[in-house]
C-alpha cells in the first residue's frame, strides 16, 4: 500500500544496506562490507590469496579474521620473495641465461610484484572490514 512504512517488526525483515560501501582498492570479486553474504565472498577470495592447502583447514573458513591474518603474512612473504629475486636476478642468472631472458624475467617479477602489492592492500582492507571497520562516502 502506498505511503505506508515497511513492516520493520515482521519476521525475516531486513533493512536495506545503506552503508555498504567499498573503499578504494577493495577486491573486485568481494561485495562491499556490510552487504549480504560479503563475508562468504571474502573467505573465498582470501583463500585464493593463500596456498591451496589452506582450503583443507575448516578453522580458517569458520574464522575469517584468522584467515585474513594468515593471508596477510603469506602475501607479504611472497612480495618479499619477489623483491629479493628481482634484486639478485642479474647476479644469480647472468652467467646462466642470456641478457634477454634476464630482462624478460625481471619484467615478469615487476608485474608479479605489482600484483602482490595490490593483493597486500586488498587483504589489509578485508581484514579491517572483518574487524568491524566501515567506510563512509566523502563529499
Amino acid at each position: 500500500m502506498r505511503g505506508t512504512a515497511p513492516d520493520v517488526g515482521r519476521p525475516g525483515y531486513r533493512a536495506p544496506v545503506a552503508d555498504a560501501l567499498a573503499p578504494p582498492g577493495w577486491p573486485r570479486s568481494v561485495a562491499p562490507p556490510g552487504s549480504p553474504s560479503w563475508e562468504k565472498a571474502a573467505v573465498s577470495w582470501l583463500l585464493d590469496q593463500c596456498p591451496p592447502d589452506y582450503r583443507a583447514h575448516e578453522v580458517l573458513r569458520r574464522h575469517p579474521l584468522v584467515l585474513a591474518r594468515f593471508a596477510s603474512h603469506h602475501v607479504h612473504a611472497a612480495l618479499a620473495g619477489a623483491r629479493s629475486a628481482y634484486g639478485s636476478a642479474r647476479r644469480e642468472l647472468g652467467d646462466q641465461v642470456s641478457p634477454e631472458v634476464v630482462d624478460a624475467a625481471l619484467r615478469a617479477l615487476e608485474a608479479e610484484g605489482a600484483r602482490l602489492a595490490r593483493a597486500a592492500r586488498e587483504v589489509a582492507l578485508v581484514e579491517e572490514a572483518l574487524q568491524g571497520h566501515r567506510w563512509t562516502q566523502k563529499l
